[in-house]
């Protein structure tokens, strides 16, 4: 099972959006794809028409005192429209654990839990909040690559320079190497300020941005509107094609560092 965090300090740059897309194109590839919330927002949850207000039964769970073991942690993952693609929703709750997680050095809980269903899934791709604490920690310690969606525009830039800084602090404490990809997103060649911002991200982190980006497509709305992957709502739209680009590349480099 591979493990994907998508991840940024900065909401709005499209988190969702990536997490959900990439996964639908991995289930289109016949991979059995779990897609998991750990935003206390649930916009991933509410994406695919469930309402994180009145789940009772969500990742919450993962944090309990007595951990859930496979069966449990089944009965909590919903369907959704597309074949392959499995959710593991979030609710409100979440909010509650980060005044627990000192107490309970909850940030291995994920991680642990992950493991119990180890043979179910051939991918997992974790929405994590925009915020650094127990939840962005569980997501990243359980991870072995990170997706950094940015903003083509400057003040997501900001934002960007703090996540870089999370990232290596995480990774000191956990010990761990952690590959991150940076993903320019909402890109409009229209606009200088877009132009500005890429330029700039491409300069700043010439190793770890991916070489393309992922336009301004009215079609991304459109399909988490009717609560399908953006590849099953409008295959060839513009976004479905970079997005198809872009996991091109993320499996290409994935296979480069598969010891043989």
């Amino acid at each position: 099972m591979r493990v994907w965090a998508v991840a940024n300090q900065k909401g709005g740059v499209g988190k969702t959006t990536t997490a959900v897309t990439l996964g639908g194109l991995l289930a289109e590839r016949k991979q059995r794809v779990l897609l998991l919330d750990l935003d206390p927002h649930g916009s991933m949850t509410s994406y695919f028409g469930y309402d994180p207000d009145t789940l009772s039964q969500s990742s919450f769970n993962l944090f309990a005192e007595q951990e859930p073991d496979a069966q449990a942690i089944n009965a909590l993952l919903l369907s959704t429209p597309c074949e392959g693609l499995t959710l593991l929703p979030s609710s409100m709750a979440l909010a509650t654990v980060e005044r627990r997680a000192a107490a309970e050095g909850m940030g291995l809980k994920v991680s642990r839990a992950l493991a119990k269903v180890w043979d179910q899934f051939d991918y997992v791709l974790i929405d994590s909040p925009p915020v650094l604490g127990a939840l962005m920690i569980n997501a990243l310690a359980a991870s072995e690559r990170l997706l950094v969606p940015v903003q083509t525009e400057f003040l997501a830039l900001k934002g960007l320079e703090r996540m870089i800084r999370t990232i290596s602090m995480v990774t000191q404490s956990l010990r761990k190497d952690l590959n991150y990809t940076i993903i320019p997103t909402m890109f409009d060649r229209r606009t200088q300020a877009s132009v500005g911002a890429l330029r700039e991200l491409r300069n700043t982190y010439p190793n770890t941005i991916w070489a393309a980006m992922i336009p301004v497509d009215t079609r991304i709305r459109d399909a988490s509107r009717n609560g399908v992957p953006l590849s099953q709502y409008s295959a060839d739209s513009r976004g479905a094609a970079a997005y198809r680009s872009l996991l091109k590349s993320l499996l290409s480099q994935q296979d480069q560092r598969t010891p043989a």
